[in-house]
């Protein structure tokens, strides 16, 4: 067959295009060129398209041989052990069942476990198996909360296979230095050539890098350019100065307190109160202390008939004036004007100025008095919730333990959760102040008065695993629940959490809880049939938890 209306190096487009409409649509609609209607005709059609398969396949000229990839660097690091590959090999090939709302079933979840593999293959500083790493980047792909752990494990074999392949091109931008190498830190030509020509990527990860070896440099990157980056890329390296914070880098943030941009204004004051000794929380501190101060004058409500006779005692009273209006020199240093929906102003003002200002300002405000004395202060004309709420935020900014011990209160006190802690997510933060005994006993203590159905947030910020008195309570909790009957749905994520963070140990003491209770009368149908499930699920995880770690820690 002879055609002449293209180069050979050209195949004829509409020609096989025409044939792929005429089988689309079938022969008995359209017949294909050359042949007539009838049984024929398909015939003809498939010797058409050999025919023209076979010309275009003769008539393309070789395109001009690609650079040969570079050889995948090496891995310094030991290879995992046998029984750990294995296992990591499972857990990777395990995918989540479609969501059909009912029970889980006994089974462990191995896809909730590899992140736990992951964090402690990483502290024992293994290798992957090299034909993991597609699997490997594959999970991280679809699951961003496992990019860093994956990452880290991956090593540089997985940078180099994600400049291989468009699927994996979010390792080159999640990981430090992986679109291009960083240079050293003493290498000024190579960090100013990255940062002026850099993609975004590759500068955040320079500033990052820089952060935690040279603040000062850090710093002075962001300073060079400031004036010509966009408000969006300003406010992501102001951003950056959080980790390493210190005294240095005030001079700067005070600068950026002037920004043509209000989000950027916002987070340099909110990096500058978090720096107890800064020109802004010193003037945070007057304004705050002008509308607190200790009132004398109020009395008890009442006193007993045999009292009246006798001065009732004065009991000192916080006192609250909010300020009356916010002033240029407030709304420069971060102070937002507009109260948001359903906040009265001068309230909304009062928060920000109290908890912007040091903490260490209320002891000198309030007579001497330790955090935990002035919480216990009553507050005058019911002040008392926006001052302790701001003073929660204040204890969190700054990562003050004290005054979040005097927040918190007892774990085990009726309002179920102290003075100033209004929500269970203001509850959490305040913990996350705390070190990580401290914590898991407060929790432990939560637990044990007031059982589980409060205690998600508060046990997410537990270390993992957790301590033997904190998995102990909830372990207890949770057969306390089951043996009253309680909808067992309402208790999955704490289970979940169970599963997870429970030390392994633990797994001994679960069996006699394997069995199916009997159910009282008004307990919700088919809910002991489910605990038994939960309970059995749980220790096959902690048992398989226990045995992930021995594999690991083979030599």
């Amino acid at each position: 067959m002879t055609r002449t209306s293209a180069p050979v190096d050209a195949p004829v487009t509409g020609a096989w295009e025409g044939l792929v409409t005429t089988a689309l649509l079938g022969t008995d609609r359209r017949t294909p060129p050359g042949a007539g209607p009838g049984p024929e005709a398909p015939v003809a059609l498939l010797d058409t398209a050999a025919t023209e398969t076979v010309r275009r396949r003769a008539g393309l000229r070789p395109a001009r041989a690609a650079e040969r990839p570079q050889a995948a660097p090496e891995d310094p690091r030991p290879p995992l052990p046998p029984a750990a590959a294995r296992r990591l090999a499972l857990l990777l090939a395990d995918r989540p069942g479609p969501s059909g709302g009912g029970r889980r079933g006994s089974a462990p979840d191995l896809m909730e476990l590899l992140p736990q593999w992951l964090a402690a293959a990483n502290t024992r500083g293994f290798a992957p198996p090299p034909h993991a790493l597609p699997a490997l980047l594959d999970a991280a792909r679809g699951r961003t909360d496992l990019r860093p752990a994956v990452l880290e494990f991956a090593g540089p074999r997985a940078l180099w296979l994600a400049r291989l392949n468009q699927d994996w091109r979010f390792a080159l931008r999640s990981a430090p230095g992986g679109g291009a190498a960083l240079p050293h830190v003493d290498d000024d030509d190579r960090i100013q050539q990255l940062w002026q020509e850099g993609l975004f990527a590759e500068r955040v990860a320079l500033l990052s890098a820089l952060r935690s070896r040279e603040p000062a440099a850090a710093r002075e990157l962001i300073a060079a350019t400031w004036t010509k980056e966009r408000a969006e890329d300003r406010l992501m390296f102001l951003d950056s100065l959080r980790a390493g914070l210190g005294p240095d880098d005030e001079p700067f943030l005070e600068q950026a307190l002037a920004d043509r941009s209000r989000n950027v204004r916002a987070t340099a004051a909110e990096l500058l109160s978090a720096l107890p000794g800064s020109a802004l929380a010193a003037r945070m501190a007057v304004r705050a202390e002008a509308c607190v101060a200790i009132d004398h004058t109020q009395t008890p409500q009442a006193a007993p008939a045999a009292q009246t006779a006798q001065a009732a005692p004065t009991a000192p009273t916080i006192a609250v004036e909010a300020p009356h209006e916010c002033d240029p020199g407030m709304e420069r240093d971060g102070v937002v004007a507009k109260a948001p929906a359903g906040r009265g102003e001068r309230s909304w003002w009062f928060g920000q100025l109290v908890e912007a200002a040091p903490l260490g300002t209320w002891s000198r405000r309030l007579g001497g008095r330790t955090p935990r004395e002035i919480v216990a202060l009553p507050v005058a004309d019911d002040w008392q919730g926006e001052l302790h709420a701001a003073w929660c935020r204040a204890a969190v900014r700054q990562r003050d333990a004290e005054w979040s011990r005097a927040l918190l209160g007892e774990p085990s006190a009726p309002e179920a959760g102290g003075p100033g802690a209004v929500s269970l997510a203001e509850r959490a933060k305040l913990l996350g102040t705390l070190g990580a005994a401290e914590r898991a006993e407060w929790v432990a203590g939560f637990i044990a008065t007031h059982g589980l159905s409060e205690a998600f947030q508060l046990l997410g910020v537990c270390a993992v695993p957790w301590s033997g008195p904190l998995g102990r309570a909830v372990v207890d909790a949770l057969n306390i629940a089951r043996d009253a009957g309680s909808y067992p749905w309402s208790f999955s994520g704490v289970m979940g959490l169970a599963e997870r963070c429970l030390d392994p140990s633990e797994a001994g003491r679960l069996d006699a809880l394997l069995a199916v209770p009997d159910e009282p009368e008004n307990a919700s149908p088919g809910a002991g049939g489910y605990w038994a499930e939960a309970f059995q699920r749980l220790v096959t995880t902690l048992r398989l938890r226990a045995a992930m770690a021995e594999e690991l820690s083979a030599s």
